[in-house]
């Protein structure tokens, strides 16, 4: 029996021609072999899969080529590949740039590839950094590493960086029906899109998930087959739920999220599907936007037609609703319970979300009728309904809107107890009107202001508040008409002064009966006192209230 040759090997690409989705990188290389402009240090860098190590073996073998090189010649004996996985000690590095002084038996450079190189030791970095600035003529090194943040600056300003970016859906997708075109498979179009969506821009995953669907599939690959085998929501998942969302189905809208469950597949991954397909649908309701879709034309068409159904305010805040289900999943103690109330509130949420920008769930009770589930309904209450009242909730009602009460006073509006709450509203905001509209502004003299400021000075006192109740009675306060003028010594006491404002202004208000009362705070830098800190400052204090305090000091020779 034949060996089996998997399609990453089978069909690797031998010529810059046949490398997919980097053709940037392979026409700047293919333009510096032309014009001998090529750097004798290369750093390939970017995700798994994306083609650094095939690219660095067809340039090895691109510029050993010449005219009279033989179509069947590799030189192999002018490429050395090393693993920096594995070879990443100094030793590895000084056998490697001993071998590098050595010329080339046959072709013109001899090209050393380093895969992985971040994981090389800092030591085995600095060892390999002279050879790296400096090489042999004969010499050309090509680095590829998937994490280039790793990697020494020093490294880094030595080599000419090149980017590989991830590999587009469309690219990879092209390239896979060209590999079944090759091996007489018959493909869907959505089954290659559903590969390359699972691939994530990397070309050699998607080459082993082809391979695996091929075992499983035969010579035919259908989206449906391909989604089961690679375990994925198929987009019809996405499009029945968000079509009783529409319609507000709860009862199949749980039964789907149920199915769903028990094929194995996580709540989290239902969500991020479910907010992947609503941003789908946003991107989809204009034409210059629609190009961000990346499906097939009939899925596209699908979006479409379904993108008309719901307005674009109701997409937005079923986004918000999707992401801050996916924020809270995690931390849920009921992660069922906590996606199935999120396709409880988009499924409420789409008749009104027009009308309200955060609908709340209610239940509406009355005394002749069971609960009846509302269009905005809480699943703690789903549990008691039996099947005949939840198929009732798919007919949009009415919604019974209620008086504009407080949420703590709300009640039945149908009660004589809700007469006397609007009855004390509408008390309490007459006085409201009244104690805004007429506040009072007595005269007062300036002794009155002293005997109030005293008086408070002194309560502050008793609690023990000594700073405050000395900075009020540094000064006394000046009146002038409804201004309040008071002098600072220093700038700190008036900052100090700042914690009891708010109070002092409060006690004034109240004791002198006016609430237009403004303080004007000054400081009178004249009135500050020199204070002594050092000990040559304390003395020159002492001497200048008592003379012969020199006089003694000189006598007895002291030295302070």
């Amino acid at each position: 029996m034949e060996q089996f040759v998997v399609s990453a090997r089978k069909y690797r690409p031998v010529d810059f021609e046949d490398v997919v989705g980097q053709q940037a990188i392979t026409q700047t290389l293919l333009n510096a072999i032309r014009s001998n402009h090529l750097a004798q240090a290369l750093l390939f860098t970017g995700p798994r899969g994306v083609g650094k190590t095939t690219c660095a073996r067809i340039l090895a073998k691109k510029i050993n080529t010449t005219e009279n090189t033989q179509v069947d010649e590799d030189f192999a004996f002018n490429i050395f590949e090393l693993d920096a996985a594995s070879n990443n000690s100094v030793d590895d590095i000084r056998s490697l740039t001993d071998q590098v002084r050595i010329p080339p038996q046959s072709g013109k450079y001899k090209v050393y590839i380093i895969d992985e190189v971040h994981m090389l030791s800092q030591s085995a970095f600095n060892a390999f950094l002279k050879t790296l600035e400096e090489p042999p003529k004969h010499a050309v090194f090509i680095l590829a590493t998937t994490e280039k943040h790793k990697i020494l600056p020093t490294i880094l300003s030595r080599c000419q960086i090149f980017d590989f970016k991830r590999i587009t859906i469309q690219d990879i997708k092209e390239h896979l029906a060209h590999i079944a075109k090759i091996e007489g498979i018959e493909t869907e179009e959505e089954a290659l899109h559903i590969i390359a969506q699972k691939a994530d821009g990397a070309l050699r995953d998607a080459l082993s998930t082809f391979d695996r669907v091929v075992t499983f599939c035969g010579k035919k690959l259908t989206r449906k087959a391909v989604a089961e085998n690679l375990n994925v929501l198929d987009y019809d998942a996405y499009f029945q739920a968000t079509e009783s969302i529409l319609t507000g189905n709860v009862p199949k809208l749980l039964n789907l999220y149920n199915e769903i469950l028990s094929k194995g597949f996580e709540g989290l991954h239902f969500v991020s599907g479910l907010a992947a397909h609503f941003r789908d649908l946003m991107v989809s309701k204009n034409k210059d936007t629609q190009s961000l879709i990346e499906t097939g034309e009939q899925v596209r068409e699908q979006y479409i037609r379904q993108s008309s159904q719901c307005t674009g305010s109701f997409l937005i805040y079923a986004l918000d609703l999707a992401n801050q289900c996916s924020i809270d999943y995690k931390n849920s103690s009921h992660q069922r319970l906590l996606v199935e109330l999120l396709l409880l509130k988009l499924a409420s949420a789409h008749q009104q979300v027009e009308e309200k920008k955060n609908p709340e769930p209610e239940l509406i009770h009355t005394e002749s009728k069971p609960i009846k589930p509302q269009q905005n309904l809480e699943y703690k209450d789903l549990n008691k309904l039996d099947s005949n009242e939840i198929e009732e909730s798919t007919t949009p009602l009415e919604p019974i809107k209620l008086p504009d009460i407080p949420k703590k006073e709300r009640i039945s509006a149908l009660s004589i107890k809700s007469l006397q709450v609007q009855k004390n509203l509408a008390a309490k905001t007459t006085a409201t009107l009244i104690d805004t509209s007429i506040k009072p502004q007595d005269t007062f003299t300036e002794e009155m202001l002293q005997t109030c400021w005293k008086e408070f000075a002194d309560a502050k006192q008793r609690k023990g508040e000594h700073i405050i109740a000395s900075i009020l009675n540094c000064n006394k306060p000046l009146a002038n008409g409804n201004v309040i003028s008071f002098e600072f010594p220093n700038i700190s006491m008036k900052n100090d002064f700042a914690n009891c404002k708010s109070d002092l202004q409060n006690f004034l208000t109240e004791k002198l009966n006016n609430h237009y009362l403004q303080f004007k705070l000054t400081v009178s830098e004249s009135v500050e006192q020199k204070i002594a800190y050092t000990t040559e400052d304390k003395l020159e204090r002492l001497i200048e209230k008592n003379e012969n305090l020199k006089l003694l000091i000189n006598t007895l020779k002291l030295d302070i």
